[in-house]
């Protein structure tokens, strides 16, 4: 998960085949599931959103298309490391640090 801006958005451009400046949000998930990035344009440049958990991991719908439409719903509770399709935790902190 090196991409920045420029990498993410080029594959937004040749894999996905779509406008990374349409104002439509582009979600990347690292190899190992830990580290999420998402992409998109709010109207005067491209921003970009990066979160790691410390445990557990990012639970990713399975395509076969390469792209998949969530709800504000499901988005929000995978970025929060909950399984979206059957909303639980997937990890739960015992001690603070």
């Amino acid at each position: 998960m090196r991409k920045g801006f420029d990498g993410l958005a080029v594959l937004v451009q040749q894999v996905l085949a779509q406008n990374p400046h349409s104002g439509a949000l582009f979600a990347f998930r690292g190899k190992r599931g830990h580290l999420a990035k998402l992409l998109w344009f709010d109207g005067q440049g491209l921003c970009l959103f990066s979160k790691r958990l410390d445990r557990g991991r990012f639970v990713w719908p399975v395509t076969a298309t390469g792209t998949v439409v969530l709800t504000p719903a499901q988005l929000s509770m995978l970025l929060e490391g909950i399984d979206w399709r059957r909303p639980e935790r997937t990890f739960t902190p015992t001690l603070a640090g």
